[in-house]
């Protein structure tokens, strides 16, 4: 069970080296070397957990798709209507990705052209679900305008919170992250929900960005 334990937190050690290293110099300027110097483990190590870089590519996707499908079920499941659910979503990522550089890297590897290997989806793919099945409820209790066009609302949204990221890590601390996502709902609400449930959805938002913003 010990030994189980130590292989365990050396494999976690060593992702959390590796997603440092991509998200700050990119896959391609990242070696195994880089990642066994980082992580302070031996070669042996690394190559007992992964064969290869781009295993640990695959390792970080999973994870980050494994916390944002966990993030959608934890939202479902506490009673929120479909659009608090969804915005939760979107402040939970963020604040997670302020807190540690996997979703970070995961993000990174995902707009720079690594391969996902199946049965993993692209994790834009993913998110294009998780949007749309919550804009679709939220037609449905009417929070958002019965006459917008859900798929296209939701490429828009992930569009946004992608590029907000994507933009972001080149310009300002990762820390605005949350302040960046609640400026995409600004704009979001305005444009999609009825103006007498408007107010309790900026409250709302303000109230997510505190929230994440607290680290």
């Amino acid at each position: 069970m010990a030994r189980q334990l130590r292989a365990e937190q050396t494999r976690a050690t060593i992702i959390t080296a590796a997603a440092d290293l991509f998200d700050r110099h990119g896959y391609e300027s990242t070696s195994l070397s880089d990642i066994v110097e980082h992580a302070h483990v031996t070669k042996g190590a690394l190559y007992f957990h992964f064969a290869a870089k781009e295993d640990l590519a695959q390792a970080i996707m999973e994870i980050q798709s494994r916390t944002s499908l966990r993030l959608a079920r934890e939202m479902d499941g506490r009673g929120y209507s479909s659009l608090e659910a969804l915005m939760r979503l979107t402040f939970g990522i963020a604040r997670l990705s302020v807190e540690g550089p996997v979703l970070r890297a995961g993000l990174r590897l995902a707009t720079g052209g690594v391969p996902v290997r199946p049965p993993l989806r692209h994790p834009f793919s993913e998110w294009l679900e998780l949007v749309s099945a919550r804009l679709l409820g939220a037609v449905e209790e009417s929070d958002v305008h019965p006459d917008v066009d859900v798929d296209s609302v939701a490429h828009t949204l992930v569009c946004s919170f992608v590029g907000t990221r994507v933009v972001g890590r080149f310009v300002e601390p990762v820390a605005r992250q949350p302040r960046r996502v609640a400026e995409m709902w600004r704009v979001l609400i305005r444009g999609l929900v009825p103006v007498t449930r408007r107010p309790r959805y900026l409250g709302l938002m303000a109230h997510l960005e505190r929230e994440a913003g607290r680290i």
